[in-house]
C-alpha cells in the first residue's frame, strides 16, 4: 500500500476504529464509515509527530501482556482498597530503583507505563544514563521481592516483543 495516503500506522488505525465503534454505542454503516476516516486521517496527519514503528517481533503476545495488566490492575486495587481500609496496619511507602533490561524506548515506555497504572505503585523518573527506573511503591515488604515481580510479570514478556 502506499506510505504517503495508505494507514501509516495500521496498529494504531486498528485501535482508532475499534474505540471510535465502542464510542459510538452501535455498529452501522454511518459509525463504520466514520470510523474508518479517522483510522486513516489521524495516524495520517500525525504520522510525522511519531518515532520509527516498533519492531516487534511477536505482536500476539500483547494480547496475553494486556490481559495480565488489567488483572493486576483489579487485583491491585483490592489491595490498596484493603490496606487504606486497615487502621490498625501503616503502608510501607518506598522509592525504588529498578534496574533495566530492556533497551526499545518504547517498551520502557510500555513498562513504565504498566507499573503506572498498577494501583499502588507510580513510575517516577527514568535514569537514561544508568538503565534505572525509579518506582515509588505503596506498601513494600521487600525491595528485591518488587523488583522479581515487574521483571516477571512484566519486563520478561515486553523482551519477547521487543528486541
Amino acid at each position: 500500500m502506499n506510505q504517503k495516503f495508505g494507514f501509516p500506522r495500521p496498529y494504531l488505525s486498528l485501535v482508532l476504529f475499534l474505540v471510535w465503534q465502542l464510542l459510538a454505542g452501535e455498529v452501522s454503516g454511518a459509525s463504520v464509515v466514520m470510523g474508518l476516516i479517522l483510522a486513516w486521517l489521524l495516524p495520517l496527519l500525525t504520522r510525522g509527530l511519531w518515532p520509527d514503528n516498533p519492531p516487534f517481533r511477536k505482536p500476539w503476545r500483547m494480547l496475553a501482556y494486556l490481559l495480565r495488566v488489567i488483572q493486576d490492575i483489579i487485583v491491585a486495587n483490592f489491595s490498596v482498597a484493603a490496606l487504606v481500609l486497615n487502621f490498625r496496619r501503616k503502608p510501607r511507602p518506598a522509592f525504588i530503583n529498578y534496574p533495566l533490561t530492556l533497551t526499545h524506548p518504547m517498551a520502557i515506555s510500555i513498562l513504565a507505563s504498566t507499573i503506572s497504572l498498577t494501583p499502588g505503585t507510580v513510575s517516577a523518573d527514568i535514569n537514561d544514563a544508568e538503565s534505572k527506573l525509579l518506582i515509588h511503591a505503596l506498601d513494600v515488604d521487600d525491595d528485591q521481592a518488587l523488583i522479581e515481580a515487574i521483571r516477571e510479570r512484566y519486563e520478561k514478556p515486553l523482551q519477547e516483543m521487543f528486541p
